[in-house]
């Protein structure tokens, strides 16, 4: 028996609805969300991923920043604009595509957001409030995959393990982070792992997350286990994939995400959320 698709695309669509009812009612109230978007240089993949994120503000009816600029900026000038922005009160997010050019410090220009308005998650200050359950921006990707978790009933996951295969800043970690706060048993694996199978066996829940062609086959999973796919990769045939050897592990889970049209819809829909959020909170501290 094939295992359940956990639509990301369907899930996105009502979580965006959602957004666009609270975004209309905040600014009937004369406060809009705004999220800006810098994206510096010409990577063909980021200026993709920037053109659907403005594109999803408008449709759920927030005020939007596209800033370009060649990958020639210097540093010291795409970090005075971020500070600019820091200052402007129509921003509520703010987000700096990644990668950026070598000559500019990845870690310096996030630490430069100012923590209210770090819609993508990955401040120092998230992930410290990630760590210790204070109120704080979600890094959106696993904060998607939680959702995804919860759409098919399961929010506590008290009992239940769960296996992280990655350790990124960007989704590994604060995936685990994640799922330990709903209670999980949490075990993290990476490239150091002696035997990946053997921890994946008996997990509950596997989130895969390395960019790795079929790091998960069904010979690593138990009966009934659910299966998170958060890779992004290219097959034989220049066909998108993810890290999960998709038709195996659909004949042994109870439930698995596809790619495309799993977790990839979700990472932009949370950073909607995340920037909805943003625009509440200052809304709420001007009451």
């Amino acid at each position: 028996m094939s295992a359940q698709l956990i639509d990301g695309n369907a899930l996105s669509k009502q979580l965006r609805a959602e957004v666009a009812q609270r975004a209309a009612a905040l600014t009937a109230r004369g406060l809009k969300p705004g999220l800006a978007v810098i994206l510096v240089g010409d990577n063909p993949a980021s200026a993709v991923y920037v053109r659907n994120k403005v594109k999803a503000c408008e449709d759920v009816g927030f005020h939007s920043v596209l800033e370009k600029y060649e990958a020639t900026l210097s540093e010291a000038d795409l970090l005075a604009r971020i500070d600019a922005l820091n200052n402007d009160p129509a921003i509520h997010g703010i987000l700096v595509q990644l990668p950026l050019p070598k000559h500019i410090d990845d870690h310096k220009v996030i630490e430069a957001i100012s923590p209210l308005k770090d819609v993508d998650g990955f401040h120092v200050a998230s992930a410290g409030a990630l760590m210790v359950g204070e109120v704080g921006f979600k890094a959106c990707t696993p904060y998607g995959c939680m959702k995804m978790l919860e759409s098919i009933g399961l929010k506590d996951l008290r009992g239940k393990h769960a296996v992280v295969i990655g350790r990124s800043n960007i989704v590994g970690k604060p995936m685990a982070m994640m799922l330990l706060a709903a209670n999980a048993t949490v075990t993290i694996t990476h490239s150091g792992t002696a035997d990946l199978a053997a921890m994946t066996r008996q997990a509950d829940i596997v989130v895969a997350a390395v960019g790795k062609r079929n790091v998960l086959t069904a010979d690593m999973i138990k009966p009934g286990a659910v299966v998170i796919d958060v890779g992004m990769n290219r097959n034989d045939e220049g066909k998108l994939c993810g890290d999960v050897d998709f038709d195996g592990c659909r004949e042994v889970a109870s439930h698995i995400t596809p790619v495309p049209g799993g977790v990839g819809p979700m990472t932009i829909t949370m950073l909607l959320v995340n920037t909805m959020e943003a625009a509440e909170r200052v809304a709420a501290a001007a009451v």
